[in-house]
């Protein structure tokens, strides 16, 4: 039985160990998908669309440095887009990977339009999840606020009931849907307490004053490569106005809007699978 993926470690440029799960069939004549997460998340948010996709493609989630199974970074200000932007062009140059269909969480879509900057002939098409080029202060300061301090849990019930009632608007509603969610957020100890499945110092560069470029002539880099943006109708970080405004930009954008969900849709919704699916067919 072939295993749901290849868990796999590679080094940084700075040799810092870093993981990554790669899914389905390296020789598949469809263009692979690379999934990047949001600040604090890692690859497993991306499991159950990546076994999904997998049956007809290479999916390839890495763990940014400091989340997920990838190592800490020893120095706090190297927690920032350049250095996981560079951290993915050497995995992507490590794999031999010419041409992907990125898809973008939050952060991770703010890395998908630094990759259009950066590697343009990359870059086959693009999705942004929840986010755009103006990141609104309310959304952002409640993220911060949130990850900058581990919150210990006695158990894994108690981890996905304070999710359930920290996150209202995300869109699980199941037992076992907010059961995957806690799993990706939390990692159990040696006596069993679950803490942050991330180093809480990673939003120390936010925390220090260290601001975004502005985004809007990044966002400009995928002009010219395919682009579905997606957005939750009751997300605080991408407002009504810059999703208008993103469509002004780029008026080929395909755009979705998930009614009364917040940041970030989980693409369990079912209009978001159902628009991934007919943008996907396009590779």
């Amino acid at each position: 039985m072939t295993a749901a993926f290849r868990s796999r470690f590679y080094r940084a440029e700075d040799d810092l160990l870093l993981h990554f799960r790669d899914y389905g069939d390296p020789d598949s004549p469809y263009a692979p998908v690379l999934c990047l997460t949001g600040l604090t998340r890692n690859a497993t948010d991306f499991e159950r669309l990546a076994l999904e996709l997998a049956a007809e493609r290479r999916v390839i989630c890495p763990d940014y440095r400091g989340r997920g199974r990838s190592e800490y970074d020893p120095d706090w200000r190297n927690y920032r887009p350049e250095t996981y932007l560079n951290d993915v062009r050497h995995l992507l140059v490590m794999l031999g990977i010419e041409r992907v269909v990125v898809i973008g969480t939050s952060l991770g879509g703010i890395l998908a339009m630094g990759l259009g900057v950066l590697l343009p002939k990359l870059v086959a098409g693009t999705v942004l999840n929840d986010i755009g080029p103006d990141l609104n202060p309310d959304g952002l300061g409640r993220i911060v606020d949130y990850i900058s301090v581990d919150r210990p849990q006695p158990d894994w019930i108690s981890a996905r009931e304070h999710l359930r009632q920290l996150l209202p608007t995300l869109s699980p509603d199941s037992d076992e849907d907010w059961d995957w969610i806690a799993r990706g957020t939390y990692r159990q100890d040696a006596e069993g307490v679950l803490h942050f499945d991330w180093d809480v110092n990673l939003v120390k560069p936010l925390l220090n004053g260290v601001k975004p470029p502005d985004l809007w002539p990044i966002f400009g880099s995928l002009r010219h490569v395919p682009l579905l943006a997606l957005r939750g109708g009751a997300s605080d970080v991408l407002t009504e106005a810059c999703f208008a405004r993103m469509a002004v930009a780029n008026p080929d954008m395909l755009r979705v809007t998930l009614p009364g969900v917040g940041h970030a849709p989980t693409f369990e919704e079912p209009a978001a699978r159902r628009a991934l699916a007919a943008f996907l067919a396009r590779f």
